[in-house]
């Protein structure tokens, strides 16, 4: 089973869905701090988000457009706020499902299970401008040809396409990549970014990693360099 974020600020209710999902056997990653929650939810690599829309700092409507822009989802909005307006709004920010609360347990699940099971069989294009990744296929395309990443090069080029125009971190690739920061060495990254780099080279995408020093990595834009 995959991995499902539950981006709730009530906290009964969060462990509430965080208990029906994990006795479905789905890893459940909930959103506690809504500081930086789009980076959060990215970061964790869902196979699906379970967002409320009244959250503390940032509207749930900001966090959508912002996923969907940077091709992440499936995005169900499970929310208080039953007008057709705000589930018309909801939609045209690219929401996949629209749920209003209190929501029957089983209704939800179906709801999320059938999504996963629809964007699991969908090949979903990362757009970078000048560039797409296949999510699935690691295939990167680009206006001139086309070339299969190896399996650390699509991660850490995903993660870059996923967070730009910030810095990701060392430690996150660290996490991405191994699972952990625990005893990795650096140079083994350093190692693997300079691949990815000469594979980018070789289709024409040149000088579009920069290095942030003793921080992390960037995705630079075309018009950047």
């Amino acid at each position: 089973m995959g991995k499902i974020v539950i981006v709730e600020d009530d906290i009964f209710l969060r462990e509430e869905l965080q208990n029906i999902f994990e006795k479905e056997g789905y890893t459940v990653y909930c959103i506690r701090s809504f500081d930086h929650p789009v980076e959060d939810i990215i970061f964790a690599n869902p196979c699906l988000i379970l967002l409320d829309l009244n959250l503390p700092n940032y509207s749930g409507f900001d966090i959508c457009r912002a996923l969907k822009a940077k091709g992440v989802g499936p995005v169900l909005v499970l929310t208080s706020r039953d007008q057709l307006s705000d589930e018309l709004h909801a939609f045209g920010l690219g929401a996949d499902d629209y749920l209003t609360k209190p929501c029957h347990p089983q209704r939800l699940i179906a709801r999320v299970d059938k999504l996963i099971r629809l964007y699991s069989n969908r090949h979903i294009l990362l757009d970078a401008g000048d560039f797409q990744i296949d999510d699935q296929s690691n295939v990167l395309y680009t206006g001139t040809g086309s070339i299969t990443l190896s399996k650390n090069e699509a991660v850490m080029l995903k993660a870059l396409v996923h967070a730009s125009p910030s810095v990701v971190r060392k430690e996150e690739l660290f996490h991405t990549l191994w699972g952990s920061s625990d005893y990795v060495d650096e140079n083994i990254l350093q190692v693997n970014m300079t691949r990815l780099r000469k594979t980018l080279d070789g289709i024409g995408l040149p000088n579009r990693i920069k290095t942030i020093r003793g921080i992390g990595y960037q995705l630079l834009e075309d018009d950047s360099l």
